[in-house]
């Protein structure tokens, strides 16, 4: 399983990251991140790209 972790104070809420993965990361009613804590490994290159394109740098993956 792939772990993930996003980092809510430095989180913008910018919604770049949703593209990537959009079963992972999703962007709530009020515009608010919401995401799992945990992916398939199959999923992993995407979100770890979804990590790449945060312009905060928010999200960790291991």
């Amino acid at each position: 399983m792939v772990k993930i972790t996003v980092d809510m104070d430095k989180c913008q809420h910018y919604g770049q990251c949703c593209f990537e993965a959009e079963d992972v990361f999703a962007l709530d009613e009020s515009g608010k991140l919401v995401y799992s804590k945990e992916a398939d490994e199959s999923r992993r290159a995407d979100v770890e790209s979804a990590a790449d394109v945060c312009p905060m740098q928010a999200i960790t993956v291991e």
